[in-house]
């Protein structure tokens, strides 16, 4: 029995099953070795973003650094900080302008972040490039604000209170500063919680009543957050992590109800 040849005319050569918007919209796949250049050049982009940022920093650092220990020190009886070691102001001084760097680079960083994942998304998605930099920007900073001007001074203030006459609470620079970074990073991560629940709400990945049903399963995970991000092993730190994630997350639901996709409503 002879073969009939399928007509070429029924099944075009560039057929689909997926509509031809989302064909444009999705972007040309990438190859493992793409996706590795792609890193690659990200990664020289936040490097160079640093890099600028820190010769900002550095202009200032003396200003700086006034800023971030002189709050503090107004606390302590003695009004003073110690060092141990010879070379730490020079590594104080170092460390402040790198972060000062970190700061004034974050937009352009979260620029590069999203330049990485944009062309795996829709033309619909890559639409909110600007709240998301603009939004994950004016978080980070907004917690890194909380962190320096409440969650560490109070902090600070508790570790005062237990001097005694007999015991002189004498903070050396080292620990301190690095106490003091790693509280005010912890926090500009945290406070991005209403951005990213912003962005899943606009794509229909979550919704106000799936947050407010899992409420119990995130306060746990909340207070395990908290407890790993906290800088020290104390309930005093770990308490102004968690306060301030369980209000974000109140925040998160309002954010979510307002911005989440809406079903069609029937004719």
């Amino acid at each position: 029995m002879a073969l009939v040849p399928f007509p070429s005319s029924s099944v075009p050569d560039d057929y689909d099953d997926r509509p031809s918007d989302s064909l444009d919209d999705a972007g040309a796949k990438m190859s493992f070795l793409e996706h590795l250049d792609e890193l690659r050049k990200r990664l020289i982009g936040c490097a160079y973003s640093l890099l600028f940022g820190c010769v900002i920093g550095f202009i200032f650092v003396g200003r700086i650094q006034d800023f971030i220990l002189q709050p503090l020190v107004a606390y302590l009886p003695g009004k003073e900080i110690i060092y141990t070691s010879g070379f730490d102001p020079f590594l104080l001084t170092m460390k402040i302008g790198a972060l000062a760097g970190l700061m004034i680079a974050s937009p352009l960083i979260i620029w590069q972040l999203w330049l990485f994942i944009a062309p795996g998304l829709y033309a619909n998605e890559k639409k909110f490039a600007i709240p998301f930099i603009l939004f994950s920007t004016i978080f980070f900073l907004t917690g890194a604000a909380f962190s320096h001007f409440i969650a560490f001074p109070w902090a600070w203030q508790f570790f005062i209170s237990w001097e005694t006459d007999y015991m002189k609470f004498l903070p050396d620079i080292k620990p301190l500063f690095s106490t003091y970074v790693k509280m005010l990073l912890a926090f500009g991560v945290v406070f991005q919680m209403p951005t990213l629940v912003f962005f899943l709400a606009r794509m229909g990945v979550v919704t106000g009543w799936f947050l407010v049903k899992h409420t119990k399963y995130a306060i746990l995970i909340i207070f395990i957050v908290a407890a790993v991000l906290s800088p020290g092993t104390d309930v005093v730190s770990q308490a102004l992590m968690a306060g301030p994630m369980l209000a974000l997350y109140a925040f998160s639901i309002a954010v979510a109800y307002i911005f989440q996709q809406r079903k069609p409503t029937e004719a």
